[in-house]
């Protein structure tokens, strides 16, 4: 995570809300909300930077000021102190911004929760049926 001779403070930060799909513009997304994946954490963002090689760092005392109810962001440096991209595949915020909105869904630890998600809604069967009034 070591910038070179890049301040911390210089480099791009991106909010979970700005890949949020259930966010509208008016309330800080920032990508098409068909390209955005849904109820985005920063330590997902986090997670993807790094599998996209780009240094990243996550702040978790740190909220979106228009939803401060969702806290972390996540600082990112896509170019070198040399002005180099770190992936060559990404020259700018919003690409990156729609290459990890394409990421988080696919996210291990998402990924568990939709299967315990889907295994606890399949092993209670619903009640179904509508209650009606009891003749006598």
């Amino acid at each position: 995570m070591d910038g070179g001779t890049t301040s911390f403070k210089t480099w791009n930060i991106l909010y979970p809300v700005y890949i949020n799909s259930k966010k509208t513009i008016a309330e800080g997304r920032r990508i098409p909300a068909s390209k955005a994946c849904e109820n985005p954490t920063a330590l997902e963002i986090g997670d993807c930077c790094g599998h996209l090689k780009i240094p990243s760092a996550i702040e978790i005392d740190k909220a979106y000021s228009r939803d401060f109810m969702q806290v972390g962001r996540v600082r990112v440096m896509l170019k070198r102190s040399d002005g180099s991209l770190h992936n060559p595949l990404i020259s700018s915020k919003k690409q990156l911004m729609l290459r990890i909105a394409e990421l988080v869904p696919r996210h291990p630890g998402r990924i568990k929760k939709q299967e315990t998600a889907a295994s606890a809604s399949n092993a209670a069967p619903s009640k179904s049926g509508k209650a009606g009034k009891k003749r006598r």
